[in-house]
């Protein structure tokens, strides 16, 4: 509707101001008036209890506070009601004064369809009752623009004419005169709920309600180094909430006053909490994918709240009625699972190894019995792919938001069991969509409070009456963040309405093992029937391949470590952690906490290198390679070896594999012997490999050069030494005869032995026969100059 009908509404609305002044019944000016504002959900305006801003017609608005008592029993019961009025427009407001409106017909609502158009309208309408209460007149006198005042006024159900039990409608509206108009007429509204409830049901209505315990994950995959493994946290947010004002410590205090709540528990939480009651550690900021030493992180500081927060919900569990329903572990986001890793490896594994540690982790930490097998899907909104991912994970019960699987009034005139059959052995428990978003909005205000609590037991009161003799099976699901505002609303709501007798709380065990109500809605919606706006906040595909593939990496440094416990179990829960519904209000928290278990899982995967080299000489046609290995761990690790591998076979040759065995922050040097061929440059590359049936690469490959010297370039120089030292042997030959030729000599021995025909036997005789006088060295130079030459070379 444009601004036409708005000032059609405008004329239609002064032409009946007189008929609204003598209590004429204006039912044919209901549907203008509703058009004169912009159209708001029921839920909203339930909320605001009033209308939100004035207009031309309507320049008063008018909040409702308090209503006290909130149930009515008796017909002389004094029931008060307060707020507030402010004139939103630009001229004086005169001789205003507020009464509360007969009910319409002195008849209560019939159906939750009369209660949702009620709560929907935003102006006087004669459906809200055509005469003020003479006896709930309160005068305000003249309002300035843009001046509030406070209102109180007190009536009793039989002022008001209320005609048994039931839910009645009770209006607030002002009258008064304007500057173009000084006579009195209608000019704001506002409207809440009153139960009347003099007789009690006699089958009051089972409710299961959700009481959910949730934070973002705050252990991370990092350790100390110590033998106790301190945990680490990423923040102190945790600590916050649980001190005694925090909203996890309100929100088990006001649980414990409930007897019969189903506690809806992360057991990640649990897990926090618990290493918080010991000494820990919290990252410094810009720090997540290092690993935790003393100076990247800060002793935590909330060992105190944890160990009274744990005490206390230990203590508030164990109560009779409750039960404790422990979340797949972490918490995982069912909806981008479905929807973006269907047929991922590993997901399937990840889900069911989340159910199995949920449960042990929820019966471990608290001390009683809990209820697993239940999914949660992100706000409960369900479609085919979450059904088949959570059926796959072995969940068998799945808690859905009712507007997935809403009703067909032609079909259903009444509110239906909140048991669903799903089929293959999976059944929904579907929440009131009406009732569950009243704890959705935002109840800081007084005035929000109001009306969700009138709102709550108007609906649940009217649930009751449709089927009097057949009691029904509800389930209260409100939001995982569950505020402390909230909480305190629906406890005292709750509160109210078992006192009256027309609810009581259930477990949610009860309420699943109730009958199907016959032609309720279990139609699963497609994929294309989920919500768009949902889709969004998704972990997307490649952020769920990302987590997938941690675990390949993990795989291959469990395989070299000798201590595998100390990592195995922090990354697989920082594994599920990552895929947490918990970060779908938080994404750049859940981004930056996924990328530091990759970069920390990196980081202990490049610890055990090999490190860099640029280039090796190898001398000659043999030698041997060095090549250091290096363990930046803090355990010792194994089952390693490292394989050189040559670029040319033909020109070098490396020797076999060698096995690796190193201690914590070590180093080796392992030495290859190597044969080269020709010379030349020639590329290795040094790579490390696990050991066992499936070897596989361990890290990065290392490649560097080695300069080798060719075996032939060896034998010249050889050679040429050896040339060498035959000429200086020939020079001083050379240089020994020159100079044997200008010393004197033997004559006769020389004639003796130049003498032609002479005994060359008595020379050797009388050279053999020299006495111990004789030189032997003369003998010898004389005799044998070669021998003496030898001498040389000695």
């Amino acid at each position: 509707m444009g601004e036409r009908s708005g000032r059609t509404t405008g004329r239609v609305a002064k032409r009946l101001a007189a008929l609204l002044a003598s209590s004429a019944v204006l039912l044919s000016a209901a549907a203008p008036a509703l058009a004169a504002v912009p159209a708001r959900s029921v839920l909203t305006s339930a909320l605001t209890g009033a209308l939100t801003s004035g207009s031309a017609d309507y320049p008063a608005a008018m909040v409702i506070d308090t209503v006290k008592p909130i149930v009515a029993s008796q017909s002389g019961d004094a029931v008060t009601i307060t707020g507030q009025v402010t004139n939103t427009s630009g001229s004086e407001l005169k001789s205003t004064h507020v009464a509360v409106r007969n009910p319409y017909e002195n008849k209560p609502v019939q159906t939750r369809s009369d209660l949702g158009l009620i709560a929907s309208r935003n102006t006087p309408a004669g459906l809200d009752g055509t005469d003020q209460n003479p006896g709930s007149n309160q005068q305000l006198g003249n309002l300035g623009a843009g001046q509030s005042r406070p209102f109180s006024v007190t009536v009793t159900p039989g002022q008001l004419g209320f005609d048994g039990t039931g839910v009645y409608e009770l209006a607030v509206d002002i009258w008064g005169g304007t500057d173009d108009n000084e006579k009195p007429r209608p000019l704001g509204i506002a409207r809440t709920f009153l139960p009347y409830n003099p007789q009690p049901a006699s089958q009051p209505t089972r409710i299961a309600t959700l009481w959910p315990l949730t934070h973002t994950p705050e252990l991370v995959a990092q350790t100390m180094p110590d033998n106790e493994q301190t945990p680490v946290l990423r923040d102190e947010s945790l600590a916050t909430d649980l001190a005694p004002n925090g909203r996890l410590f309100q929100l088990v205090k006001t649980g414990e006053g409930l007897p019969g709540l189903t506690w809806v528990v992360d057991p990640d939480l649990l897990d926090a909490v618990y290493a918080m009651t010991k000494p820990y550690r919290v990252q410094k900021p810009g720090t997540t994918g290092e690993s935790a030493q003393n100076d990247n992180t800060v002793a935590g500081t909330g060992k105190a709240a944890a160990d009274a927060w744990l005490k206390e919900l230990r203590t508030a569990v164990a109560t009779g009625g409750n039960e404790v329903v422990a979340l797949p572990y972490a918490d995982p986001d069912f909806a981008s699972i479905a929807h973006n890793g269907a047929g991922l490896a590993g997901t399937d594994t990840a889900l069911h190894k989340a159910g199995t540690a949920g449960r042990l982790t929820a019966e471990g930490r608290l001390s009683v019995d809990v209820r697993s097998g239940v999914a949660w899907p992100y706000q409960g909104y369900l479609d085919q792919q979450i059904a088949a991912t959570t059926r796959a994970a072995g969940d068998d019960l799945v808690l859905v938001n009712g507007a997935s699987l809403p009703e067909d009034a032609k079909k259903l005139s009444y509110t239906p069991n909140a048991v669903r059959q799903l089929g293959g052995g999976q059944n929904a428990l579907v929440s009131d969509q009406t009732i569950s978003e009243l704890f959705q909005q935002n109840l800081s205000s007084q005035q929000a409070k109001t009306a969700a609590t009138q709102r709550f037991l108007a609906e649940t009161l009217v649930i009751t009456q449709e089927q009097p003799a057949d009691q029904r099976n509800l389930l209260i699901m409100p939001p995982r963040t569950l505020t402390v505002d909230a909480a305190n609303t629906l406890a005292a709501a709750i509160k109210e309405a078992q006192k009256d007798g027309w609810l009581s709380l259930a477990k949610l065990d009860t309420v699943a093992a109730a009958t199907p109500t016959p032609g309720a809605n279990t139609s699963v919606p497609g994929p294309t029937d989920y919500p768009d706006g949902l889709r969004g906040s998704e972990l997307s595909a490649s952020a769920l391949a990302d987590v997938m593939n941690v675990q390949s990496g993990l795989d291959q440094l469990m395989r070299i470590l000798t201590q595998p416990q100390r990592v195995r179990s922090p990354f697989s829960a920082a594994m599920l952690r990552s895929m947490s519904t918990q970060w779908r209000d938080k994404p750049d928290a859940g981004s930056a906490y996924r990328t530091g278990v990759q970069d920390y899982l990196n980081n202990l995967v490049s610890a055990v290198k090999v490190p860099a080299k640029s280039v090796i000489t190898l001398p000659g046609d043999s030698g041997t390679l060095l090549v250091s290995v290096k363990n930046d761990l803090n355990q010792a690790v194994g089952n390693l070896e490292l394989r050189l591998t040559s670029g040319q076979l033909n020109r070098l040759n490396v020797g076999p594999p060698e096995s690796i065995v190193l201690d914590a922050t070590t180093s080796r040097t392992l030495r290859f012997p190597a044969k080269a061929q020709v010379n030349g440059s020639v590329q290795l590359t040094a790579q490390l490999y696990t050991t066992g049936p499936d070897a596989q690469p361990y890290g990065a490959p290392v490649t560097f050069t080695v300069e080798v010297t060719s075996v032939t370039q060896g034998v010249l120089y050889v050679i040429g030494c050896g040339v060498v030292l035959i000429l200086l042997a020939a020079v001083r030959f050379y240089l020994q005869r020159k100079k044997r030729s200008t010393d004197p000599v033997d004559e006769p021995a020389a004639d003796a032995a130049d003498e032609p025909g002479s005994d060359p036997d008595a020379t050797a005789g009388a050279e053999h026969a020299s006495g111990p006088d004789s030189d032997p060295g003369s003998a010898a130079d004389a005799g044998d100059p070669v021998s003496g030459d030898e001498k040389v070379g000695h």
